[in-house]
């Protein structure tokens, strides 16, 4: 078990990754808490929650919008929560921003925490202090940033998801070793095997290197004013295909990894060794889905990104592997290489 320690100036995170969640118990007021969860998670871990009362949603991207936030606050208010209580979210990607959102906005700011149930959530969703829903096609374009007190990251939990939802969230482990932690690739690399059998040594050792160099990124840059943006990988196309095919959110990101890693190489800053090498990894855990987004829509979904500055997009890409940089880029250009990207793929 390691805590992780995330120092933004303004608040203080604490990541613990490879410890019991139930461990939560002793992290809790004894009194003024509730607890926010989805169908899914109650039903599979319900039974042992601190006895605190639950408010619960449908499970799903598609939950992750305003209307389930105003639900909750009613129910909050009906349970006469005031500034003094804890919000403690249990649940993956989608339970962490909903809950994070709400403690974030709820009279003004109360105090949360998070145990992270899925792989998604436990590198990414959960941590850093990003808390966001979705505005009909365009995601995470509402939200806040606010840091939870605590983090629990059970790596045990990770054995109760679905393959597709596990394998997203590896998705964004990889992002991490693509633009930081060339170590995390090369682990990726050596055992897939032990990662497709969901090893729980190797998936605590991954998950808190990924937590250790989001946690610095964040320290450094907490409102995404500059370093932070790297984190951002994939995503600028990769929410536009997400959004418009439904898939869930790291196949969607794959798939924007898979698009920057070419026009990198495309733009002479990733060798076609390098290039080939991160394809590969990708191909290798078999998470670049088929999707269908036209050029028009791709276009309209990229223009209303929350990383369009002046008229350009701030967009990541790849020097090396581990190594990223951001450049601001033409929304024509990006545009033009989807359209020629493509054609050639013969979509």
């Amino acid at each position: 078990m390691e805590r992780i320690i995330i120092n933004t100036g303004n608040s203080v995170s604490g990541i613990v990754v490879g410890g019991r969640w139930q461990a939560v118990a002793k992290m809790l007021p004894e009194t003024g808490v509730v607890i926010i969860t989805d169908d899914n998670i109650f039903d599979i871990y319900g039974d042992g929650f601190p006895p605190f009362p639950v408010i619960k949603f449908k499970p799903g991207e598609k939950s992750k919008h305003l209307g389930t936030v105003s639900q909750i606050i009613n129910e909050l208010l009906e349970m006469g929560v005031d500034r003094t209580w804890f919000i403690l979210g249990i649940g993956g990607g989608v339970v962490c921003d909903i809950a994070g959102f709400v403690a974030s906005v709820y009279m003004r700011g109360i105090r949360f925490g998070f145990v992270s149930t899925s792989l998604m959530s436990q590198v990414d969703a959960s941590v850093g202090g990003k808390n966001g829903v979705d505005a009909g096609q365009y995601k995470n374009v509402i939200g806040t940033f606010n840091q939870p007190e605590f983090v629990i990251c059970d790596t045990t939990m990770l054995k109760s998801l679905p393959q597709d939802e596990y394998l997203s969230g590896f998705a964004e482990l990889l992002k991490i070793g693509f633009i930081g932690d060339e170590g995390l690739v090369v682990i990726a690399e050596k055992n897939h095997k032990g990662f497709m059998e969901r090893d729980r040594q190797l998936l605590t050792e991954s998950v808190t290197r990924s937590v250790k160099f989001k946690g610095n990124v964040v320290a450094e840059d907490e409102k995404e004013s500059g370093i932070r943006r790297i984190l951002n990988f994939g995503h600028t196309y990769g929410h536009a295909i997400e959004m418009a095919n439904g898939f869930q959110h790291g196949y969607g990101v794959a798939a924007g990894m898979e698009l920057a890693i070419h026009l990198s190489n495309v733009k002479g800053l990733l060798s076609d060794s390098e290039t080939a090498r991160a394809l590969s990894v990708l191909e290798r855990y078999n998470i670049i889905p088929e999707y269908k987004i036209s050029t028009d829509l791709m276009e309209k979904l990229v223009a209303h990104d929350k990383k369009k500055v002046d008229g350009g997009i701030n967009f990541v890409l790849l020097t090396g592997i581990g190594k990223a940089v951001v450049e601001k880029m033409p929304l024509a250009e990006l545009i033009d290489f989807y359209s020629q990207f493509i054609k050639k793929r013969g979509q």
